[in-house]
């Protein structure tokens, strides 16, 4: 079992940034697959990005790559998500969550554990 808490989210102005963390419980955090997730009002739920257990590989949705970097510390049992250059059409509650897979996962099904979510709104 792993719990998940995201943190960090707020409001910016288009063109800024903000760092999201996921602090997980359980002492098993380094063998999952990591994701972010978002989800605007009256859509879907949409990957952002993946990382593996290692961190050695990642993986980002294309409206994201070049702006957004997923990272994680296995020994504080965290994954980040920094989000640079940040646009008005990224307000959502963005998700982390953890798969058992053993290789970066785009599927929303696919993954096993997810946590509450964080708010970020971004202004024009």
């Amino acid at each position: 079992q792993v719990q998940l808490v995201e943190s960090g989210g707020g409001s910016v102005q288009a063109g800024g940034s903000l760092r999201l963390s996921c602090a997980a419980s359980g002492r098993t955090f380094s063998r999952y697959v990591m994701g972010w997730f978002r989800q605007a009002p009256g859509k879907e739920r949409e990957f952002v990005a993946t990382i593996t257990w290692s961190g050695d590989r990642a993986s980002y949705v294309d409206s994201v790559q070049g702006r957004f970097t997923i990272s994680r510390d296995n020994a504080k049992n965290t994954v980040y998500l920094q989000m640079n250059s940040l646009k008005p059409e990224e307000t959502a509650v963005y998700y982390c969550a953890a798969s058992r897979s053993g290789t970066v996962v785009t599927v929303l099904a696919w993954y096993d554990y997810w946590g509450q979510g964080t708010q970020v709104t971004v202004s024009s």
